[in-house]
């Protein structure tokens, strides 16, 4: 395939990139928005890793990507393990780097991939952390504060716990989201799909309480008379941020004794209790948001090893 020579600008007015290779980076980033439907969450982890590869390659002299070989990788993977990062964060960063050579040699920026032969590790059989059903109890029935901002952290709670929803999902519900007469939520996930999620029982509770009165509060806070259509507001009266919740659950499990809380442990104890109570694989995948069967059937594996525990604990020449 010929090189193409009509670039169009990135970056801060329109300035395109110094290097080649920068320039490639990001015609890729805008490949992963456009033409892959990637998030912009997803998109701005390419960007962080990519940019660091940058860095390095910049340091080595490295600016066109036909200079960059097999070598140069391996040194940025090694400087990266060198670092202290941690498994996972150097697996990531080298599947953006070769992602970033394959579209190159696709779109005949490059000649040659030189991460072709280079694989991925292989993931260790990690199982998801998760808490109990009586931790989940002591988190959602702890008393909140009577405040609009009680209201709506114990409503955020229930409705991770309770829809088994991302953090990301979550900061981005609407009002026109929100289908509570049929039980349902429109939520919005990877790569900008949407699914219905099931809301029910307390977490229904939760959030029509916070609806009748709290967000109206938070909402007349607003800094603008234009309003916003989140769901979950902050005190000024826009949305509510990731970092935000993050630090909300936290809080929260620390006053009952659950160190570490993290919103994506509340994502993975929906559904290992979900699969525990009897619910159908297929039906939690859809529920969750998997696009591969293969994603959800991680929490099969956590149902048999509370089994191998109860073995454990209760048979006599255990």
């Amino acid at each position: 395939m010929a090189r193409r020579q009509d670039r169009r600008p990135h970056g801060a007015a329109g300035a395109a990139p110094a290097t080649p290779l920068a320039r490639a980076v990001a015609d890729y980033l805008d490949h992963l928005a456009v033409e892959r439907g990637l998030s912009a969450n997803t998109v701005a982890a390419y960007r962080r890793d990519l940019a660091t590869y940058l860095a390095y390659l910049g340091e080595q002299g490295i600016v066109a990507p036909d200079d960059v070989t097999r070598t140069h990788v391996e040194g940025f993977v090694a400087a990266r393990r060198e670092g202290g990062y941690a498994d996972a964060s150097v697996e990531r960063t080298l599947s953006a780097v070769k992602g970033l050579h394959a579209f190159m040699a696709r779109e005949g920026i490059a000649r040659e991939h030189p991460t072709a032969s280079i694989r991925l590790p292989k993931k260790a059989d990690r199982l998801p952390d998760y808490i109990t059903i009586d931790d989940a109890t002591r988190l959602l029935e702890q008393p909140f504060p009577d405040t609009a901002a009680g209201a709506r952290d114990r409503a955020e709670l229930e409705v991770l716990y309770g829809c088994g929803l991302r953090v990301s999902e979550l900061t981005g519900l609407d009002l026109d989201d929100l289908y509570l007469d049929d039980e349902f939520l429109r939520v919005t996930g990877k790569g900008s799909k949407e699914r219905l999620v099931p809301i029910l029982g307390s977490a229904s509770e939760a959030l029509k309480a916070y609806l009748a009165g709290s967000r109206a509060e938070l909402a007349a806070h607003a800094r603008t008379l234009s309003g916003t259509s989140a769901v979950f507001l902050n005190k000024n009266g826009g949305r509510i941020s990731r970092q935000s919740v993050h630090a909300m659950v936290e809080r929260y499990g620390r006053l009952v004794d659950i160190e570490g809380l993290h919103p994506h442990t509340l994502r993975h104890s929906f559904a290992t209790h979900m699969l525990a109570g009897g619910a159908d694989l297929r039906v939690l995948q859809e529920i969750l948001g998997h696009a591969d069967i293969s994603t959800t059937q991680i929490y099969t594996h956590i149902d048999r090893t509370q089994l191998t525990e109860v073995y454990l604990a209760a048979h006599p020449r255990a």
